[in-house]
């Protein structure tokens, strides 16, 4: 279950050389190339999905949720609190078709109902009048 044309698998597979944070023989976790906060650690399965709807067993996602723990631990932020972030397809702009969580942390992050989401947004007329819709 590898696709010969996905980034990620090719990282999985070692084909593309990357500074593992934690890896094993079902997953493995590298740091993003664009940070977003201090810490921003991706966890990737060694399979290809395309995103977290795409019939992925059940026994994969526990395993893959079950190194966030482990990948908090290492990058030091297991105490102070983290943020789990998976984007799946183009409105949630998911840029890599391949499942991945992004582990957040190392700063105080706004809570999500404190940022701006946009016009798409449920409460977006506290925030944009109907021209700007």
């Amino acid at each position: 279950m590898i696709d010969e044309n996905c980034i990620f698998c090719k990282i999985g597979a070692g084909e593309i050389p990357t500074n593992p944070v934690y890896e094993d023989d079902r997953v493995i976790a590298f740091d993003d190339l664009e940070p977003l906060m201090p810490v921003h650690t991706l966890i990737i399965p060694k399979n290809h999905y395309a995103n977290i709807g795409d019939n992925v067993p059940e026994d994969e996602l526990g395993h893959l949720f079950g190194t966030v723990q482990k990948v908090a631990e290492i990058k030091g932020i297991a105490k102070d609190g983290y943020r789990l972030l998976i984007n799946t397809g183009e409105n949630a702009s998911q840029s890599v078709k391949h499942l991945h969580i992004h582990v957040l942390g190392g700063g105080l992050m706004p809570r999500p109902n404190d940022q701006d989401w946009g016009s798409a947004a449920t409460n977006a007329d506290k925030f944009y009048s109907d021209e700007d819709k």
